[in-house]
């Protein structure tokens, strides 16, 4: 049996705030499931983040309280988190003088999806996501599905589907169609999908997910997929925080041109005769990006 943990980086929102949209979904074999899920620990262990939930995107934002204390790539992790501590709680208790509720309100959940990482510089936040990032790149037996779409060229009248839909179908095909192609020969070999939860999300996709079981995606019949999707707390499951590292590499080399994250995580890729398969770039024609150069074929005008 195959896992494949899904995860969204972007908004599917037209515009929304990003300008790409990227569901992704990292499989791996049953087998090997505990051996990736402990290198994962050992790297979290190594930054004193043991317990923590893996957020890229919060993790590698500038705190900007670091800035304001002096030598504090000298002071050890205990020290930093104190300081930086004392600064939040002084900002947040002059929002509440100044009576901006919105800033304050903002501003307390920015502390809050960020503070499990005040004891590390900026400079050791983004070696431990590098670190992950060559981690998953080694593992042979892993494949990356993804569907990355820019949303400038995308048209739900003429895909008379939303940006979620599109891009769950898409995963659904593509790890069906791996899980087929590896099953030849042998006993069929069953995935399961599992993912962040998000409540609205869930409902779609489980209705989704059952639709399909009945009358397949738009490119195949669903037959080794089992189930409808499983969905899992995010902090509680580090595969489903893999992939979050796999969608924000994506999503960062399509938007900025980050290409570090990107190289390491596209390497798992899924390919059949030497052409990525697994992840697809849903964009102008012509696009010269990593992705539409190694795609079968490139996409939409």
């Amino acid at each position: 049996m195959y896992l494949c943990y899904i995860d969204e980086s972007g908004t599917p929102d037209l515009p929304g705030n990003t300008s790409h949209y990227v569901l992704a979904g990292i499989s791996i074999p049953i087998s090997f499931w505990k051996s990736y899920e402990q290198e994962i620990e050992v790297i979290k262990k190594n930054y004193n983040l043991g317990d923590k939930e893996i957020h890229v995107a919060w993790i590698l934002r500038p705190y900007l309280e670091q800035s304001r204390i002096a030598d504090f790539d000298s002071l050890d992790y205990r020290q930093r988190k104190a300081q930086v501590e004392c600064l939040r709680k002084a900002e947040l208790l002059r929002l509440q003088r100044a009576k901006n509720p919105k800033q304050y309100k903002q501003t307390r959940k920015n502390y809050r999806e960020t503070e499990n990482y005040i004891h590390l510089s900026y400079d050791e936040r983004r070696n431990f996501i590098k670190e992950l990032a060559l981690c998953v790149s080694k593992w042979g037996s892993a494949r990356l599905f993804a569907e990355c779409i820019n949303k400038v060229y995308f048209d739900p009248e003429r895909t008379t589907k939303s940006i979620s839909e599109q891009s769950f179908e898409q995963i659904v095909s593509r790890f069906e169609t791996f899980l087929q192609h590896v099953s030849k020969g042998s006993p069929t070999i069953s995935g399961l999908l599992i993912h962040d939860n998000n409540e609205t999300v869930a409902k779609k996709h489980t209705a989704l997910m059952k639709k399909y079981h009945q009358a397949g995606t738009l490119w195949t019949d669903i037959k080794n997929i089992i189930e409808t999707p499983l969905f899992v707390d995010s902090e509680l499951t580090s595969m489903v925080q893999v992939a979050d590292l796999c969608g924000y590499a994506l999503r960062r080399y399509l938007e900025n041109g980050e290409e570090e994250l990107f190289d390491s995580v596209f390497q798992r890729a899924d390919r059949k005769d030497g052409v990525v398969v697994g992840v697809r770039h849903f964009t102008k024609q012509g696009c010269t990006c990593k992705i539409c150069s190694v795609h079968r074929k490139f996409n939409i005008s």
